[in-house]
Formats: structure tokens, sequence, C-alpha cells
């Protein structure tokens, strides 16, 4: 089902129409309560242009259910979260007659209405901080294309890259999240109000009217599987999207920990702003306090992600263990100070492009070149090129000699009697200047030509396509709340009409 939006000016004339509704609507927290207000709200306008309220009983209704939430905007203890406890006001403020309006309805399907919102609002939020993340990701990547740094596998230096490349790779792992929001969000934001408890109602209920409502583009089809279902299934969802999203969050701080081990790191937190603090023993020391304080809210949304799986295993259908709006929340807001505090380190961390250099060199990470330029090139078996790159490494360690400093005249030896144990025999092939180049990390970064790679083009061709896809996310995200506001908007103004005088 999709659901037409308002357009510009049909817009422009609902914001006229909204003074006329009461301030309680303006700046309150969309929580249990102001959600059943919402839902209140729809059956009052939905239920009479079904003709199943009379004016007077929907006028009655709609002043009673406006003083309610008035009160609840000004008392904090007046803000009930459940319909039981929800209804009672009313009937305070209107008398018995205000039930006429639970016609075809149940806490089962408000409840799911509820949780459904506000878990769609929680989404929203996160999906909206991921994306300040991945911009930050890119804007890095686009101005460390050429920073050559090394990559870690194992926690020790490996190969030399391109700092860009690396964060683009990071940046390829969030987009997925993104992906992931996105899906659960399509799953997730589909109306069950009307269902009622397990197989609708004998009432003649407008299930779209109220969906357009309520934000909702789509509806629950089934409605058994409305409340006893799939509104378990929804925060368990999310909650492995929220793990994968710590994973990757965890994986990026773990992999900058490994540099602050080093008496001289390429890589470090600018100080200040309560990224670093000081031992209190050892003066030396500017502990990593941010890192320290994302990798444990990483922790912490992995823990709180398992909860709902955990609470959904093992009950009856529609047993409201999974869906506690407190409890998921919590989950919720994990994930976003998670993210929070990434976006934070990501803003703070500091590069020492020399430092990297001189790291890249002082490990060798550029010694499977040689072997992949001696068999590219000079037809050289791989094993046999990987062994006398090792022995050359070896020799360098034991010497005390870089890349950069390496003897010429040696590599020569090296290979004649490294290939001499193999019965090959034959001369170094490459000349010193070849050798020297074979060595250069910044030469290796830039004469990668697989797809994917560091190299310009496809640098330039990543960035490209990782600018379309945030632009992509920014317009989606653009979208979902507007249809949301867009439809609070239209709802607050139809529900003025049936208000005094």
């Amino acid at each position: 089902m999709n659901v037409l939006l308002p357009t510009p000016r049909q817009l422009a004339g609902l914001a006229l129409s909204l003074c006329a509704v009461s301030a309680w609507a303006q700046n309150t927290p969309r929580d249990e309560f102001y959600w059943l207000g919402q839902i209140n709200k729809a059956s009052v306008v939905v239920n009479a242009a079904q003709g199943l309220l009379q004016p007077q009983q929907a006028k009655l209704i709609a002043n009673s259910l406006e003083q309610v939430l008035a009160d609840g905007q000004k008392d904090p203890t007046r803000r009930p979260r459940t319909v039981i406890t929800f209804e009672p006001l009313l009937i305070r403020a209107g008398g018995q007659e205000v039930t006429l309006l639970h016609a075809g309805r149940s806490s089962q399907d408000m409840h799911a209405t509820y949780r459904a919102a506000i878990l769609r609002d929680e989404t929203l939020q996160i999906y909206e901080q991921l994306l300040k993340v991945q911009n930050i990701l890119w804007r890095q990547a686009t101005e460390h294309q050429a920073t050559a740094v090394p990559n870690y596998t194992n926690g020790v230096a490996a190969q030399p890259n391109s700092y860009g490349h690396y964060l683009l790779g990071h940046a390829a792992g969030f987009e997925r999240d993104a992906q992931r929001l996105r899906q659960a969000l399509d799953r997730l934001n589909r109306s069950p109000m009307g269902t009622t408890v397990l197989n609708g109602s004998s009432w003649p209920l407008n299930r779209e009217k109220m969906a357009q409502y309520l934000g909702f583009p789509e509806l629950v089809d089934n409605a058994y599987d409305a409340s006893q279902i799939s509104s378990s299934e929804h925060p368990v969802e999310l909650g492995s999207v929220l793990t994968a999203m710590a994973l990757h969050v965890g994986h990026f701080v773990e992999d900058v920990m490994t540099q602050y081990a080093q008496p001289e790191p390429w890589i470090m937190l600018q100080t200040g702003n309560g990224n670093t603090y000081v031992s209190s023993a050892m003066p030396q020391k500017k502990n990593p306090g941010l890192l320290n304080d994302t990798r444990r809210l990483a922790s912490t949304a992995i823990a709180l992600g398992q909860g709902p799986m955990l609470r959904a295993h093992n009950i009856t259908p529609g047993m409201p263990d999974p869906k506690e709006v407190r409890d998921n929340s919590e989950m919720m807001r994990a994930g976003l100070q998670m993210l929070q505090h990434f976006e934070r380190v990501l803003t703070a961390l500091r590069i020492n492009p020399e430092r990297a250099l001189q790291e890249l060199n002082n490990d060798w990470t550029a010694s499977q070149e040689l072997a992949d330029v001696l068999m590219r090139e000079h037809q050289l078996p791989f094993r046999l090129g990987h062994h006398f790159a090792s022995e050359v490494v070896d020799h360098a360690k034991a010497h005390g000699y870089k890349p950069t400093n390496f003897p010429y005249e040696q590599a020569r030896r090296i290979y004649r009697e490294t290939l001499g144990k193999e019965s090959r025999g034959g001369e170094f092939p490459l000349t010193e200047a070849q050798f020297k180049a074979v060595l250069d990390p910044q030469q290796i970064i830039r004469h990668r030509a697989t797809a994917g790679g560091p190299q310009k083009a496809e640098m330039q061709r990543m960035l490209e396509r990782q600018q379309r896809l945030l632009q992509q996310q920014a317009q989606w995200l653009a979208q979902q709340r507007e249809r949301v506001s867009a439809s609070a908007a239209r709802l607050n103004a139809d529900f003025a009409k049936f208000l005094a005088p």
C-alpha cells in the first residue's frame, strides 16, 4: 500500500490549522503517552468519518482527550504508559461515554502500534547519527587519499596502504549497517492498528486511514501476526543490526589501540576535550579515555542487543517479554551513544604521515611486493620469491638495515644463494633503481592494479560512489521524517476541528 503525502500547498494549509491545537503537542516527549494520544486522536477522526461516532460524541471525546493530554504535558506524573491506565483519565474527564472510542480496539494492537512508532523514532535517530559518522569517514578518506600508513593483520604491521582506502573499507561496513537499518525499518514501519487482539473486529474500522494519520506507509497484513508475532521480531532484528554496528566500531577502535601500545604512535587522539587523561601515578602517560569509553559503549550495545532475543526465546506468541519499551529503548540509546562517541573519536584522531612511513619501513611491509614483482615481471615462482624476500628481511633485521638503506649488493648475494639452494641459480634480475622502487611503500600504493585498490583512479571512483550513497541516505532519512511529521500535522489539524468551541 502506497500512502500519498500532502503537497507543499496542503502542508501550508495544515500549518495554519495547527494554531487551534493545544500546546501539549509542542516539544513533548514522543513516549508511550504521546503515541496513545495520537492513536486516540486518530480514532476520533477516523471513527467519526466512518459513522462509528456521532458528532456530539466525537466532540465530547475530543475535548476530554485534549484535557488529558494537556494535564500530561504539565505534569510528568500524569503520563500513563498503558491503555488500561490511560482510559480512566479519559473517563474522569468526560464520563463513561468516552469509552465509545474503544470500538474494535484492544491494548494489544494499541501497544503494538506505539511500540512500533517509538522504535521507528529511535531507529531514525540512530540512522541520522550513523550518517554523520559515514560523512566524516568520507571527508577524511578524501583528505587522506595519498597518505601512506601501515595496515595490520593479527595486530602486526602487514602492508602499506592509503589511509583514505583504509577508511573507505570501514565506511563500507557502516554502509551495510545503514542498509540493515533501512530494511529493518521497512518491516517495522507497518501499522498494527485495527487488528484488535488476534483476528480483527466486527467493527468496520478504516485501518488504512489510521495508518496514514500515524505515519505508517503500510499495514501489518495479517491480524494475528500484528501483535502476536511481528511485534516480538522488531527489537530482535534491531538488536542484531546494533550488534553488527558495534562490531564495526570496536574493530576500528581496537586497531587504533594497537598504536597506543607503541612508544611513538603514528595516530593519536588530540589532547583536551576529555579525549585523553593522565595517569594518577605515571606522569608520562596520556591514556586514550575516549577510545576506552567508545569501546565500552560498543560492548554495552552488543550486550543489550542480545537482550530481545533472549527475552523472546521459549515464550508463547504475544507475550510482552521482548516488547517492553523501556528495555528496548535502553538498547537503542546505547547504540546511539556509541555512535556519538565514535563521531568524537573520528574528529579527534590526528595522523603523523612521517611517523607512519617510518613504521612502514621499520617493519619491512614492502617485502611481499618484492616477491610479487619477481613473479610478475621475471616469472620467478612466488614461493621462491617469498623465500628470497624473507632472507632479505632476516638479513636486514640482523644488521640494522631498512628498505631505504639496504645494500643492493647484499640483495644480489642473497638472491644467488637462495636460488642456488633450489638449483636454479642466476643473477638478481632487478637493477638497483628497480630494487629501491619496489621497496617504496608509496610506490606500492600507487601501482596497485586491481579493482577496489588504493590507486588514484580507484580511490576517485569509490569516493564518488560513496558520496552518491550518502546523498541517497540523506534523502531517504528526510523522506521518512517528512512522512511522520506530515501525518502528525494532518492529524492534529483534523482533530482540532472537534474541539470547542
